[in-house]
């Protein structure tokens, strides 16, 4: 398929940072960009690792979302049967169905409308900061602060009571694990599911002011298309920023200077959100589409059926995009655009929010414990290696 051995015969997993993508991605974008590789659930596949073609592949229509697993733990045999798309679950269709469902949900989630969700970000970001400055002792950013934030925001806006936030975190954690059990994993799917059915069915009988709401008075989704879309919308809202809150607090800690430029210049905090973005890339695994026919990427021939995986982590430390120190943290980067949100009619739809959100939670905390520190050893913080969404479990900090 590309004309040279594959540099290795599995997709890249091991990091030798915290912070960075496994560095056998290096010697993938230099010598072999579009490699045949068995893919972490035994598939074969393709694993394509160099910027331009990242973006490629995430925005030709010949590259089909519906994935060949449903997810990268998954224990199927490779030859079972490939099930259609949970009704709701938009991310894995194509046009014109995905069409249907991004129609109805761009409307909630227009930049000017997450400009104006920041002053209530602000009040939440606050009362878990107060929260915390009453705390003795180390406290675990994750549990005080990372995880609430974008929980009690996509609560808010999806209409969902906050008291169950334990059931639908505990939940989407068992969902996201690439080694777990797949029989605990397809239980908590089904949970996830059940407990979002409860919340259609009181929306439908006492509509609000929320998300959830608007789409159920739209009319033109079933009930289980809203418990799709409602649980995906639940899971990506606040299991992705939590993880970049926490992982990019741990990330400046380790990098102070980065802090005292921000510190001497407020104005840099959108740039360094973006940076943050592109250098910690939390999608660690990639993002996997699948070729409806046989064609050619960047003179490489792919078979039709063939699982493409684009290397989110390794696109955004392409030295071809990011010429001045890839590898290297910079909040005074100037602005390229990177792909941790996706790239094309996939792209992350709550991005704006997660900006916000993160704005508001690194500033703040920042400014909040000019001294925070880490409470142990980086080598002690325990470390989501075996999550879709790469962070870390705990992070214990101190001031």
């Amino acid at each position: 398929m590309t004309g040279t051995e594959p540099i290795s015969g599995t997709q890249p997993l091991a990091r030798s940072c915290p912070f960075d993508p496994p560095p056998e991605y290096r010697t993938l974008r230099e010598q072999d960009p579009i490699a045949e590789v068995t893919l972490p659930d035994g598939l074969p596949g393709v694993l394509v690792t160099r910027y331009a073609d990242i973006r490629t592949v995430l925005a030709d229509p010949r590259f089909s979302s519906q994935r060949r697993t449903v997810r990268i733990g998954a224990a199927e045999p490779l030859d079972a049967p490939v099930p259609p798309p949970a009704p709701g679950m938009f991310i894995m269709m194509d046009a014109p169905e995905h069409t249907r469902f991004r129609r109805l949900l761009t409307g909630q989630f227009t930049v000017r409308r997450m400009q104006q969700l920041a002053p209530a970000v602000e009040r939440i970001v606050a009362a878990q900061l107060d929260a915390m400055a009453v705390a003795t002792g180390p406290v675990d950013l994750v549990e005080a602060f990372a995880l609430p934030i974008p929980s009690l925001v996509i609560c808010e806006l999806l209409g969902v009571p906050y008291a169950d936030r334990e059931e639908f975190q505990r939940g989407s954690a068992m969902m996201l694990k690439v080694d777990g059990d797949p029989e605990e994993s397809r239980r908590a799917q089904l949970e996830m599911r059940e407990f979002m059915h409860r919340l259609v069915l009181a929306k439908r009988a006492e509509p609000g002011d929320d998300i959830l709401s608007g789409l159920v008075r739209s009319g033109e989704l079933s009930d289980e298309e809203l418990v799709g879309v409602g649980v995906l919308l639940l899971v990506a809202g606040h299991e992705t920023t939590a993880n970049m809150i926490a992982l990019g607090t741990m990330c400046l800690l380790r990098n102070p200077e980065q802090v005292a430029a921000l510190r001497a210049d407020p104005s840099l905090l959108d740039g360094a959100v973006e940076e943050l973005l592109r250098y910690l890339s939390v999608i660690q695994f990639g993002i996997r589409r699948t070729a409806r026919e046989d064609l050619e990427l960047n003179g490489h021939r792919i078979k039709a059926g063939t699982t493409v995986v684009a290397a989110i982590p390794s696109g955004n430390r392409d030295a071809e995009q990011f010429p001045d120190g890839a590898d290297e943290l910079n909040v005074e980067r100037p602005y390229s655009p990177h792909v941790a949100f996706g790239h094309g009619i996939h792209q992350c739809l709550g991005q704006q929010l997660a900006r916000v959100e993160m704005k508001a939670a690194l500033s703040a905390l920042f400014d909040r414990f000019p001294t925070l520190r880490l409470a142990v050893p980086v080598e002690e913080v325990p470390m989501r290696d075996g999550m879709v969404v790469y962070g870390v479990h705990e992070l214990p900090v101190t001031w």
